[in-house]
């Protein structure tokens, strides 16, 4: 790997110039879905579910290793490999899966600028609309190089948990015994929360667009190996923000015994336990994270689907160029902020349903996504490893194991607990 072979300023600086795809993807997952988990992990659990975020973080990067290595040494997305390599009808329902789902979690995001605005007095007709219009002008008016660099200056706002964290009166000793000793609890909730851990972070959108992001930024085979930094760091990252929030909820919400539903509850409850200044971040937290994902998750949509069907795209072109990618960016981002403003729209069902379908869909994603990166005339010297085929597929294998878990409990409630105290006798 050239960049820690070299460590050279002119190595240094070129990373940089390839800096994005990863670091953006990852912190992106920690959408408001996302927060709102983690915050329920700490809330409820304290900080048993700690250790669980090392073979998280794990999965995370293998599998987007793989996609961003791709992405460099075929010079296409995921969308257009698969459809080559496996038919339109694959492609075909693959795509709709994920449109649906992308919708669903649109719609939750723009949830999420609404619930945190709230805090700050700003009603959802307002704070909404405003959002909807300003990610769209950044997307449809900016250039690829200005949407990145915006977006990577949210990545650091993300900055705000760790700094909620530490107003708490955490217990370091105890967090690091917790991330480094793996405890169970014999109850379906528990088991549910590992599962949803896992769930909210590897999502099959997240492959897609990354894979699209690092082809559209023209980084190619032979400057990887900065693109892999990128997507280590990324992940590394998106998984510290998280520990950073399990760990805030656990240390005040958890140690009160308080009662908290979601992560906009969370920025309420923290106010009375650790001052107004650690729940005003939890909020801006919140709104950043969810305005965030409501950029990524509809051009995400975007590119994948015109990748599918032969589409022009790209953030650098335009509505006479790449009609339909600018169109389905508009309809998902106009659909998801309308939905919110719906009176009596049942949101949560919403949100249950896109997590059905997203769990039902990666599992063939992850699996597509294996034999593509081994197909040596696709990847030439670039396949999977030995090693690192055995790291994936056990991974996969996990993940296809808790998704499954996880949308059965989803359909059949209380499926989970059944098990658990069947295991136990």
């Amino acid at each position: 790997m050239p960049f820690f072979s070299k460590l050279s300023r002119k190595n240094i600086l070129l990373f940089f110039a390839l800096l994005g795809p990863g670091i953006i993807t990852a912190n992106v997952d920690n959408d408001a879905g996302g927060i709102t988990t983690y915050t329920l992990a700490g809330a409820q659990f304290g900080y048993t579910l700690l250790w669980m975020l090392i073979p998280t973080a794990v999965s995370l990067v293998v599998v987007q290793e793989m996609c961003a290595r791709m992405g460099a040494v075929t010079g296409k997305g995921l969308s257009d490999l698969i459809r080559e390599s496996f038919g339109l009808r694959t492609t075909f329902y693959i795509m709709v899966a994920l449109f649906l789902t992308n919708l669903g979690n649109t719609i939750s995001e723009f949830a999420g600028i609404a619930a945190g605005m709230e805090l700050f007095g700003v009603s959802k007709f307002v704070s909404v609309p405003l959002a909807a219009l300003l990610v769209w002008l950044l997307i449809v008016k900016g250039s690829y190089r200005i949407v990145e660099r915006v977006f990577l200056v949210v990545c650091v706002i993300y900055l705000v948990y760790p700094l909620a964290a530490f107003s708490a009166d955490v217990a370091w000793g105890e967090v690091a015994k917790a991330c480094v000793t793996p405890s169970f609890q014999a109850s379906g909730s528990y088991v549910a929360m590992m599962i949803a851990l896992i769930g909210t972070t590897i999502a099959p959108w997240m492959q897609f667009y990354q894979q699209a992001a690092v082809v559209e930024k023209g980084i190619t085979a032979d400057k990887y190996g900065y693109t892999r930094v990128d997507v280590v760091v990324g992940c590394l990252l998106a998984v510290i923000v998280a520990l950073f929030i399990v760990v805030a909820c656990a240390a005040s919400i958890h140690k009160q015994g308080l009662n908290v539903e979601t992560a906009a509850d969370a920025a309420m409850a923290l106010k009375p336990l650790v001052g107004e200044y650690a729940s005003w971040l939890f909020a801006v937290g919140l709104i950043n994270a969810s305005l965030f994902a409501a950029g990524i998750l509809p051009l995400s949509t975007a590119y994948y689907i015109c990748e599918a069907m032969g589409w022009e795209l790209g953030i650098d072109k335009d509505f006479r160029k790449a009609p339909e990618f600018f169109w389905l960016f508009t309809i998902s981002i106009v659909v998801g902020a309308a939905t919110i403003l719906i009176p009596a729209m049942p949101l949560l069902d919403v949100m249950y349903v896109s997590q059905v379908i997203n769990g039902v869909m990666l599992p063939f994603v992850l699996i597509l996504m294996l034999l593509l990166v081994n197909n040596r005339r696709l990847m030439g010297d670039y396949v999977n490893g030995p090693i690192f085929n055995a790291v994936a597929w056990v991974t996969v294998v996990a993940v296809i194991g808790l998704t499954l878990v996880m949308t059965i409990d989803t359909v059949r409630p209380g499926a989970v607990d059944a098990l658990v105290k069947l295991v136990a006798k």
